[in-house]
């Protein structure tokens, strides 16, 4: 049980999820801040970089519909590791397949072990840390994802600094992989066996048919998809970002390339400091009253960047972005594991529909950004952080009577 556990224990779990959260974080934004590299050395446009983008969201969205189902088979402990290793050795093929052999079905391997590695720790975290966030009684998940936020800082720092070293990608990227790969074991370490947590059950394991119907079941929830439409627009607009940020600097307002890594740092910043700071708030002012703030400061901040003429215009606007949609993705996922008993299908319905906004979304920017430009592509995302905006009623923490009676 979670009661059992010592101070001590307690504080290495917390520390090794922390740490978790930044791993997926940075190697995200160290394939983001290298896109513009990468699209040179494989010699694509921005309709094929959406490509590439696409087969990585469709591995996400399996890594995450699936986490329920592996959590089921293997515990969240033994999961997290598997995962972590599956998206740190895509990091190091995506440098290779790039800068060493030039290959994008190479690349394309590296994208699918890396969305679907980052897929199903992102169930498999959320989950530790919203039962890290119950254990302490208060909001603590936007700090886990403040760590995501670090790592993204890292990363594009990192990869601000390899673009102006000329370091290849396969060099750069395979100096992440083995940062990542000796963090997981490190991490494994220091995760605890829980009860609460869904570690394997002894005696014969479940069906797949029937984990999978269990792991569906938070689909049948009108909850559920009106909480997506919170997380839709602004995983939207954090994926966008991501993957779209740097590239928007340098195609968009044609600054180079260092200029896109520092926007990219800049949003990340702002979105970090957000989320370490934002748990209080949400605390003081409620879950809603802080989402329509934050969807008001993402519409703003994404109108400054596409509409800036100077760059400190753009990256006030980068910030502002970050501010905004810091947020979005925690609370969606602190209103999603309300419920422990059902938290992990919850948890896994709601990340699936912000990872479809957060990874799939950017290919489709990709092919529009082909036809009217990257900004005007852009406006887009405003118009889906009102969205969340207008649908933030939906993550009302749940009334005692609404969550499953305790066996």
């Amino acid at each position: 049980m979670d009661t059992a556990l010592t101070r001590s224990q307690f504080l290495r779990w917390r520390t090794a999820i922390f740490a978790i959260f930044l791993a997926s974080g940075l190697s995200i934004s160290t394939w983001a801040s290298r896109v513009p590299s990468i699209a040179e050395s494989l010699d694509i446009d921005k309709a094929q970089v959406g490509l590439l983008l696409l087969s990585m969201g469709i591995a996400s969205i399996i890594g995450i519909s699936t986490g329920p189902a592996v959590m089921a088979r293997t515990g969240a402990r033994l999961g997290m590791l598997l995962s972590m290793a599956s998206f740190g050795v895509g990091v190091a093929v995506i440098g290779v397949g790039a800068d060493v052999l030039g290959s994008i079905p190479l690349v394309v391997l590296g994208l699918v072990l890396f969305g679907f590695g980052n897929g199903a720790v992102d169930v498999m975290m959320n989950v530790e840390a919203t039962a890290i966030e119950q254990h302490m009684g208060r909001t603590i998940l936007p700090v886990f994802h403040a760590f995501f936020s670090f790592g993204t800082v890292i990363g594009a720092g990192a990869g601000a600094l390899a673009a102006k070293l000329s370091m290849t990608v396969a060099a750069h990227a395979g100096i992440i992989s083995v940062i990542i790969i000796l963090g997981a074991f490190a991490c494994y370490r220091n995760v605890p066996v829980r009860e609460a947590a869904p570690a394997p059950a002894p005696g014969p394991a479940p069906r797949w048919t029937q984990r999978m119907h269990t792991a569906l079941e938070a689909w049948r929830e009108p909850r559920t998809y009106a909480l997506g439409v919170v997380m839709l627009g602004m995983s939207f607009a954090e994926g966008g970002a991501n993957d779209w940020i740097a590239l928007g600097v340098v195609d968009g307002h044609h600054l180079d390339e260092g200029m896109g890594a520092v926007a990219l740092a800049v949003f990340s910043v702002g979105m970090t400091a957000a989320r370490l700071f934002g748990g209080p708030v949400v605390d003081r002012f409620g879950r809603v009253a802080v989402l329509r703030v934050l969807a008001a400061a993402a519409a703003s901040g994404l109108l400054l960047f596409i509409l800036g003429t100077s760059l400190p215009v753009v990256l006030a606007g980068a910030a502002l972005w970050g501010i905004g949609a810091s947020l979005g993705f925690p609370i969606g996922m602190s209103a999603a594991a309300d419920d422990p008993a059902k938290a992990a299908v919850r948890v896994s319905a709601a990340a699936t529909i912000g990872y479809i906004a957060f990874l799939g979304g950017p290919p489709v920017l990709g092919f529009v950004a082909n036809h009217i430009g990257l900004l005007n592509t852009l406006f887009i995302l405003v118009v889906l952080v009102l969205m969340s905006g207008v649908f933030s009623a939906a993550a009302k923490p749940l009334r005692v009577e609404e969550r499953t009676p305790a066996a």
